[in-house]
């Protein structure tokens, strides 16, 4: 519960920054500003922070600091990857297979190469659950694959893909291809080695993480590059980075991604322990107390996001009833906080099967460190009534549901 006394769940948009994170972050706010670039001693100083940084996010991935890129966001370490990989093998092909539940980072880079005729985009799909099938994925590669592109948790619907499944099963096609996966999601709510994302382990060339989603500041994200990984840069004028990434970097933000990382990796288990507990109880509940209510997603926790909980609500509008939640104390979200406003139902739930009038009932409501057995049970008390409420003001009266909706609801 936040300070104000309202709810807050909606961890998968983003995080409160930790206190401990922000004390990391102010000695290079207030005294340590200088640009790392330059050679006199304070200068100097911020660099080993950018240094220390590097290394402490790489331990976390199992990677080694030079394969480490802090870039500004998920969503442009994403643009590097794709762009990036795409414009390095122009020789070897031009073609990129990706999944159509990806994050919009990922779909709208890639429809763009598409449009302007830089790529060939094969978009494969995802079962009932939201998963991507590595078979699927091995069947689209081709022998002018350069890049395969599927994200380890989708943030929607909090599916976990077999990362390291896919990377197999299309390397075994074309084993020169680059394997790309956004662990926006997994990194923040999976945590890191041993047991969470590790890229040794996922078998990835790339991968995209952010901090801003586990507790850390925004502005602050890092692309994993594996050692001989073919990749250009997108942003030019400096030498930072590894020439990947141009630009000044921001050093307090980066000293923020670090810190928030090496509290991930000590909290991991009471975090996730405490993910699942409430999760757990959420996902039962919500099908009791809400008629018409479907869980989205993976039912078996072991194929879900920790914390994760989406769901339609048939009849009603997801947006009205995130409406009525925000006056009663509680935020939560109807998907992505990237399409949030969107009068159009989401594209996961639509790729999941979902008819498109049910799922514009869609929920998501994620957990985070601060959130209670209270606040789960604030939730369960206030949205019954305001579903039932906004039922009865709907101009068409709730009826049986349609034949469609059946295999969802029962």
């Amino acid at each position: 519960m936040t300070a104000e006394g309202r709810v807050y769940l909606d961890h998968a948009a983003t995080t409160p920054v930790d206190p401990g994170v922000v004390e990391a972050m102010l000695p290079y706010l207030r005294e340590l500003w200088h640009n790392p670039s330059s050679i006199y001693v304070e200068a100097q100083a911020a660099r080993r922070a950018l240094d220390e940084a590097r290394d402490a996010v790489a331990r976390a991935l199992g990677a080694d600091g030079s394969e480490v890129i802090f870039t500004s966001g998920g969503s442009e370490a994403n643009a590097l990857a794709l762009r990036g990989v795409l414009e390095a093998s122009r020789r070897r092909g031009r073609h990129i297979v990706t999944s159509v539940a990806e994050h919009h980072s990922v779909l709208d880079a890639a429809e763009q190469l598409e449009r302007a005729g830089d790529a060939e985009v094969t978009r494969v799909g995802v079962d009932r659950e939201g998963r991507v099938d590595p078979g699927a994925v091995a069947d689209a590669v081709r022998d002018d694959t350069v890049l395969v592109s599927v994200m380890h948790a989708n943030n929607e619907v909090g599916a976990l893909n077999d990362i390291a499944a896919i990377a197999s099963a299309a390397r075994e096609r074309a084993p020169a291809v680059v394997v790309h996966t956004d662990a926006v999601q997994s990194a923040a709510h999976l945590g890191f080695v041993p047991g969470g994302v590790d890229v040794g382990r996922l078998g990835v060339d790339l991968l995209t993480m952010t901090a801003h989603k586990l507790y850390g500041p925004r502005g602050a994200a890092a692309l994993y590059v594996r050692a001989g990984t073919p990749i250009a840069p997108q942003i030019l004028g400096g030498a930072q980075e590894r020439r990947l990434r141009a630009g000044t970097e921001d050093t307090p933000a980066i000293v923020g991604l670090a810190a928030a990382v090496r509290l991930a990796v000590e909290r991991r288990e009471a975090d996730l322990s405490h993910a699942r507990a409430l999760q757990e109880r959420l996902l039962a509940e919500l099908p009791r107390r809400v008629p018409l209510l479907a869980v989205t997603g993976p039912r078996d926790l072991e194929r879900r996001l920790p914390g994760s909980v989406s769901c339609v609500v048939g009849f009603v509008e997801g947006e009205s009833i995130l409406l009525a939640l925000d006056l009663a104390g509680i935020a939560a979200s109807s998907g992505s906080a990237c399409t949030t406003g969107s009068v159009e139902p989401s594209h996961v739930l639509l790729a999941m099967g979902l008819p498109a009038e049910l799922a514009r009932g869609s929920l998501r409501f994620t957990i985070g460190r601060g959130n209670d057995d209270s606040d789960v049970e604030r939730l369960l008390e206030a949205l019954p009534p305001i579903v039932e409420r906004l039922r009865a003001l709907s101009p068409v009266p709730t009826r049986e549901p349609p034949e469609e909706w059946r295999r969802w609801l029962d």
